[in-house]
């Protein structure tokens, strides 16, 4: 079997290569990748090479498929998981393993599993763990975008709070508390306001901030505060930028007091600072975003870890039953994550936009990887449409959805789009 993937060979080295699969062992799965969304950790993989953590060989030697927010269909499955799959039914995957003590995953490690490529084979690590899951649904987009969101609710997850003179943790957010969600205006941040706000553990008030309003005026639109209020919340997005002393004003909006949760969406140290200071008494502090830079440092309060019981945790990639909670929200409609994507494209755009992506404004780029694309903005189709009939009949498609991706535009898309 041929596939066509997308490898990393070292540092910002991505190649679409063509190559032959092996056959598959009785213990392994072959699947044809449909989507996969483009992650910020693919970018630091390339910008870091061998260096990454992820990274357990010589990529000169044995280049790694990249990507790992796919979703698919199954073509041939190995004698050992017949009882449990067969060809024909659509996956998800969850790629964050911790296979026997590893940090080993599809997208970063493996000769033959990542998520841009058109055919991959599923090793036993993966099915051992149950990280191959059933998707069901419609379309193959809300796949991609399960690993994403898992990755937030494990954040959520992560969080913990103690009662004085006991030694026990309560884990997740405070209910009925206060999250501020800091520099949380794009695809992730869009995450993580939509799972606070229709999430199980509900809080009392959430505070979005970012520097660009353009990004807070779209996240408001997409979850605006009517619809948090209706759920018993107060949503507030905050431009920081056009605050003096956004602690102080953040804490004012708060009642005076300091937040239950926060969490930092980006790896700047201010940002980082300021949520420190910001955090209450028992305060948990969540750093989401994992930085490029080794070295990356931030200041923090210990007086405060004293006496005021504040506490950090960082998290990275979610479980597998975090998977599944955020399959089961999005299949049945209590998460709408598809506002998180803003680009969709083909395998054949995914290297340069992968080690471009820091550069590349907007949120998740989708990408169809039996498809040849260039990456286009869905605010751009019309453009593109004034000359190309696909662009056009794509762009009255989302805009007869809010100028979101949906089913009918996915469908349009793999039936009228050129193979790679």
């Amino acid at each position: 079997m041929k596939t066509k993937a997308v490898r990393l060979h070292g540092v910002n080295d991505l190649r679409l290569d063509e190559f032959d699969l092996p056959p598959i062992g009785e213990d392994e799965i072959l699947a044809r990748v449909v989507s996969d969304s483009i992650c910020m950790s693919t970018h630091k993989l390339a910008v870091q090479g061998e260096k990454h953590k992820r990274v357990r060989g010589n990529l000169a030697k044995t280049p790694v498929m990249v990507g790992h927010e796919c979703c698919g269909v199954i073509v041939e499955v190995g004698a050992k998981w017949t009882g449990q799959f067969k060809a024909g039914d659509q996956f998800a995957l969850q790629p964050a393993l911790n296979y026997r003590g590893t940090l080993w995953s599809p997208g970063y490690s493996y000769e033959y599993i990542g998520g841009d490529a058109t055919y991959i084979i599923i090793p036993h690590e993966v099915m051992e763990l149950g990280c191959l899951l059933p998707y069901r649904a419609d379309n193959f987009f809300m796949g991609s975008l399960a690993e994403p969101v898992s990755c937030i609710i494990g954040a959520f997850h992560a969080q913990y709070h103690t009662t004085p003179c006991e030694y026990a943790h309560e884990m997740g957010i405070k209910i009925g508390g206060s999250v501020a969600l800091l520099a949380s205006a794009g695809p992730m941040g869009l995450g993580a306001i939509d799972y606070a706000i229709h999430g199980d553990r509900k809080p009392g008030r959430v505070v979005v901030t970012d520097i660009d309003q353009a990004r807070l005026d779209r996240a408001a639109s997409l979850l605006p505060p009517e619809e948090a209020s209706r759920l018993g919340i107060e949503l507030a997005y905050v431009n920081t930028a056009a605050l003096a002393d956004p602690a102080a004003a953040l804490k004012d909006m708060n009642g005076g007091r300091g937040f239950d949760d926060v969490f930092v969406f980006a790896p700047v140290r201010p940002v980082v600072e300021l949520a420190d200071s910001i955090l209450g008494r028992d305060g948990c502090l969540n750093f989401f975003a994992g930085p490029t830079d080794s070295a990356f440092t931030a200041s923090i309060n210990f007086y405060d870890v004293h006496y005021s019981s504040h506490h950090l945790v960082g998290t990275s990639g979610g479980s597998d039953a975090d998977m599944i909670e955020a399959l089961d929200l999005m299949t049945s409609g209590a998460l709408n994550s598809v506002g998180m994507i803003t680009h969709v494209g083909g395998l054949d755009a995914v290297p340069e936009a992968t080690i471009g992506l820091d550069r590349i404004p907007g949120g998740k780029k989708l990408i169809y990887t039996g498809k040849r694309l260039d990456l286009v903005a869905i605010a751009d189709f019309g453009k593109r449409g004034e000359k190309d009939p696909f662009y056009r009949a794509l762009d009255a498609i989302v805009r007869s959805h809010n100028l979101l991706w949906c089913r009918e535009a996915e469908e349009y898309l793999l039936a009228n789009a050129p193979d790679i």
